[in-house]
């Protein structure tokens, strides 16, 4: 699968994922200097618990605001710079929103942001100061400082679960052929067997 149809396949699937679960917004713009970040997420105040278990750890993910940058290739430093930028950038909407209506932002309102990258290299992770979290996210989940408000998913480090199944199709190669293998009948099922012809484009 060519870039281009990755990035329509990977934002047209989490935005088909998430919306039983709040407001998805795809390339949605950032004031300033023309950017836009791939899949906006906002979830809805009550939300049907099965529908989350449903999405596993993707669920978890939506569980507040999020921004998510997937990937086709492994992520590089500018890559995650540049998604950094955004992040902040949406930070500071955020702060002008909350002076102007003389409102209290507190740290676990704003955006979280989520990159999710087909591989990570180790160089990648520890150059980013990014410390996993396994006793409460499992394996190729990490988080940069706790103010950056940011978690790499390695995909390929994800273990071959159905809780990981929605985000490994976003994976490559093997690890996304592996993850429609898995349950092709149930992919078909839910989203209309759609996955399975994107990814062999």
């Amino acid at each position: 699968m060519t870039r281009f149809l990755y990035d329509q396949f990977s934002k047209s699937y989490l935005e088909e994922l998430l919306q039983p679960l709040g407001t998805v917004q795809v390339a949605r713009e950032i004031a300033g200097e023309v950017r836009e970040v791939d899949v906006w997420f906002s979830p809805k105040e009550s939300v049907d618990a099965a529908e989350v278990s449903r999405l596993g750890l993707l669920g978890r993910i939506a569980a507040t605001p999020a921004i998510l940058e997937p990937f086709r290739n492994a992520t590089t430093p500018t890559e995650i710079c540049s998604c950094l930028l955004k992040l902040l950038e949406i930070r500071g909407e955020y702060e002008r929103d909350a002076k102007r209506n003389q409102q209290k932002l507190t740290e676990s309102s704003l955006p979280m942001l989520w990159i999710l990258s087909p591989t990570a290299s180790q160089s990648v992770l520890e150059g980013f100061a990014v410390s996993g979290d396994e006793t409460n996210w499992g394996s190729g989940i990490y988080f940069l400082p706790r103010y950056l408000r940011t978690g790499i998913v390695a995909i390929h480090q994800l273990p071959k679960t159905r809780e990981t199944l929605w985000l490994r199709i976003l994976g490559k190669g093997r690890v996304q052929d592996a993850a429609i293998e898995c349950d092709s009948f149930s992919l078909n099922r839910e989203i209309g067997g759609r996955l399975a012809l994107q990814s062999n484009q």
